[in-house]
């Protein structure tokens, strides 16, 4: 059984993989639903580097699908100031030795329904439909 998460703003899951392969693999998976990632904020580095703080493991990956967003920024120009979709990949404990990390993707329906716009909660819902499907196709805790 997948563990899934959800929020008001997100869904996700957690996967019984070390952070740097469920990286490699939230990656692929992007891909085989047409998203490309670009940019990558090392959040635990960026923590240390600028506050001298420890913090876990963290990075958030700013992810887009050329032809939603084409069709997007056509109907909206200002909805640049939305995209791209943020997915959160970050280290949590595992049970004994295995390890665990939580995969968490900003909820496009949420983010874009504040566009007033018949045609954009369309495209928001196709973005959700192809970001759940990312989700699913990675392994279960």
């Amino acid at each position: 059984m997948t563990t899934q998460t959800h929020s008001s703003y997100g869904f996700g899951t957690i996967v019984p993989l070390p952070f740097d392969e469920a990286i490699a693999r939230v990656t692929e998976a992007l891909k085989a639903e047409g998203f490309g990632v670009l940019t990558s904020i090392d959040v635990k580095a960026t923590m240390k580097n600028k506050l001298n703080v420890d913090f876990d493991k963290y990075i958030i990956l700013g992810a887009c699908n050329p032809l939603l967003a084409h069709r997007a920024l056509t109907l909206e120009p200002d909805v640049g100031l939305l995209l791209p979709c943020n997915v959160v990949i970050r280290e949590v404990p595992g049970s004994g030795e295995q390890p665990q990390t939580r995969i968490d993707i900003a909820d496009p329906v949420a983010m874009l329904g504040i566009v007033q716009q018949p045609q954009m909660k369309d495209l928001a819902n196709e973005a959700k439909a192809r970001l759940q499907r990312v989700i699913a196709s990675l392994p279960s805790a």
